[in-house]
């Protein structure tokens, strides 16, 4: 079988588009997508480079946050994992994952729109396992708005509070516990840089993601944590089926140079690169992951 490793060429290594309509409500399913993506559940192979750290994902239970995941239990480390609840029978599947992979796993299910959430999954996470060596934060949402028309400000409030808040509230709550060679990883978006005009509330959010990840750096250089970003293109997860119009849908991925969306797995090695010591050198850097779009 092929793995992540296999040479082959990347243009074809994944599907691309047309593809089926379908719509979902939010948070999604990834077992309901069509195709089904790839999280790296056969496909990622680890190679022991995080070893012994204690790592904390959220929206660990699908797309980009699962991939992160089972990469970095098959890298060596225990994973927590932070959910939304009623994704709980996904993230059970993480967890097995992770344990399969011969590491520890914790379930916290919870809003991260909560000051209170962020702090009592940081203590869990401690508290399991004795410590917190990474944190990828990656779980956000991404409305569509065609128009200033319809702009309300409830839509705005939701996206500042899901993708922005947690910056700041989760490493806040995991200061204490960051040692030197810790790491911190964000995800922000191609929107950040180029964004599309439905996509405005959300693409001010990943550009502040990435303005955050460079002075959260400098900030936290002194003390030898490292603080970085993967900015993806577009990526097939349930974000696409539960926020995007289906004649979006069908054509997902086509603007990329490769012509298709990323595979969730697609985005796993950046994560780990930045969140090992590989990275010792690196930090304030957002890395563009985009099949090929240059990013401005």
């Amino acid at each position: 079988m092929s793995t992540m490793y296999t040479p082959q060429d990347p243009i074809h290594q994944y599907p691309g588009p047309p593809f089926p309509p379908q719509q979902q409500s939010a948070p999604g399913d990834v077992h309901e997508m069509d195709p089904e993506p790839d999280h790296g559940e056969k496909s990622y192979v680890g190679f022991g480079r995080l070893a012994g750290r204690k790592a904390l994902v959220t929206g660990a239970d699908s797309g980009i946050g699962r991939a992160v995941a089972i990469a970095y239990a098959r890298e060596g480390a225990d994973v927590a994992l932070s959910y939304l609840p009623e994704e709980q029978s996904q993230a059970e599947e993480v967890a097995a994952l992770v344990e399969a992979a011969g590491q520890k796993s914790l379930l916290f299910p919870g809003d991260l729109q909560d000051e209170a959430t962020n702090q009592a999954l940081v203590q869990a996470t401690v508290d399991a396992f004795g410590g917190l060596d990474i944190l990828a934060i990656i779980a956000g949402t991404m409305p569509t708005v065609d128009s200033i028309d319809d702009f309300e400000t409830a839509t705005l409030d939701h996206v500042l509070k899901a993708n922005i808040y947690p910056l700041f509230w989760l490493t806040k709550a995991a200061s204490p516990h960051l040692k030197p060679g810790a790491s911190i990883v964000t995800c922000s978006s191609i929107q950040g840089f180029n964004p599309s005009p439905s996509l405005a509330e959300y693409a001010v959010s990943k550009a502040g993601i990435a303005n955050w990840t460079r002075a959260m750096a400098q900030q936290l250089a002194e003390r030898g944590i490292r603080v970085n970003g993967v900015a993806p293109g577009p990526v097939w997860t349930p974000l696409q089926p539960a926020f995007v119009p289906n004649e979006k849908i069908e054509s997902f991925g086509s603007e990329a140079a490769y012509g298709r969306p990323g595979q969730p797995v697609e985005l796993a090695p950046p994560f780990v690169m930045l969140a090992s010591q590989e990275a010792s050198y690196i930090s304030g850097e957002t890395i563009a992951v985009t099949g090929g779009t240059p990013v401005h």
